[in-house]
């Protein structure tokens, strides 16, 4: 535990220093508990998952507001209403900036027929796919090609076939989703917004995570009929051709009205509008020191742009402050 309390010190002690007005925090209830104790208002990451236990909820009831990274009905039914009118929903954030290809032209690039049925399996850093279902599938629907990009696990037992490809760790990624007729990929947040930006049928396989992150995000999207949820991978042919055939009566649009262009810059507004609401009547700020700024500090910018900062670890950090936000305080 002595290594936990000097984590938390650290923390305490940078925003201290930066005289932080505004901690965004990724997934952590203890930070944001934290935050609170020392009255720096807080904007906790949204994440699905069961987490409507004690801690999980006292850590939003505890920061100002919750940001969530995707769309609104994407949301889980059991959130709590009042929790939902706090949380700024941003449209579904991918991260991807690449040019996407025609399917014609990505095939062309990457070597591939240009005539089958391709289905990408897409595996990552997140956890490695598993080969041996991947050859029933092969088997299942020996005119379709299967084309796997990331690590994959070999049990040693496995039969190999024409149509199953595994290309392994690639830069470019976008190149295989463009190239695909569809997609088999897990319930990460960029994945599933990748693929909505790329308007391919989605066989969602979640992965484990931590209180059911996917597996919950992953009933939402079928709820919706956004992809089809693949919890088990089948180990059948008839298995196998059911839930290829269901991808393929996927209506697409769907899927990708909960991907938005715009998520980042929704992002970046509603923190600059909240650190304004908070800090409205403050005095001017001064610059600080060892913090890089998003801008550079001029008395004549404004109120908003003085306060954004960015910490040299990533965080967020807003505003110079020397006491709470008026109306606010442990």
């Amino acid at each position: 535990m002595v290594e936990m309390r000097q984590t938390m010190r650290r923390i305490l002690d940078h925003l201290d220093d930066s005289d932080a007005g505004l901690f965004v925090i990724d997934v952590s209830a203890e930070l944001a508990l934290l935050s609170r104790i020392a009255s720096i208002p807080a904007v906790k990451v949204r994440m699905h998952g069961d987490r409507n236990d004690p801690g999980h909820l006292g850590a939003y009831e505890a920061c100002v507001g919750m940001l969530a990274p995707y769309d609104e009905r994407l949301e889980q039914d059991d959130y709590p209403s009042h929790l939902r009118q706090k949380t700024f929903y941003t449209g579904g954030l991918c991260t991807t900036a690449a040019e996407i290809p025609e399917r014609a032209e990505a095939r062309r690039r990457l070597g591939l027929d240009p005539n089958p049925e391709i289905v990408l399996v897409l595996t990552g850093g997140g956890g490695s796919g598993t080969y041996a279902p991947l050859t029933v599938a092969a088997r299942a629907a020996p005119n379709t090609l299967f084309v796997t990009i990331g690590p994959l696990h070999r049990e040693g037992h496995e039969t190999d076939f024409a149509n199953l490809i595994n290309v392994g760790w690639v830069d470019n990624v976008v190149d295989y989703l463009a190239a695909s007729d569809i997609v088999l990929a897990s319930a990460g947040d960029n994945t599933v917004h990748e693929i909505a930006m790329l308007k391919r049928p989605y066989i969602v396989a979640p992965e484990w995570r931590y209180f059911g992150e996917q597996t919950r995000k992953a009933e939402r999207l079928a709820e919706l009929g956004a992809a089809v949820n693949m919890a088990i991978w089948p180990g059948d042919y008839a298995g196998w051709q059911a839930v290829l055939e269901k991808a393929r009566g996927l209506d697409v649009s769907v899927l990708a009205e909960l991907y938005s262009a715009d998520a980042a810059r929704h992002a970046a507004e509603w923190l600059e509008a909240c650190v304004d609401r908070l800090w409205a009547g403050c005095p001017p700020l001064k610059p600080l020191q060892g913090v890089g700024l998003l801008n550079a500090w001029s008395p004549s910018l404004p109120l908003r742009s003085r306060r954004l900062k960015f910490s040299h670890n990533g965080r967020w950090q807003v505003g110079a402050r020397r006491q709470s936000p008026p109306g606010w305080g442990a």
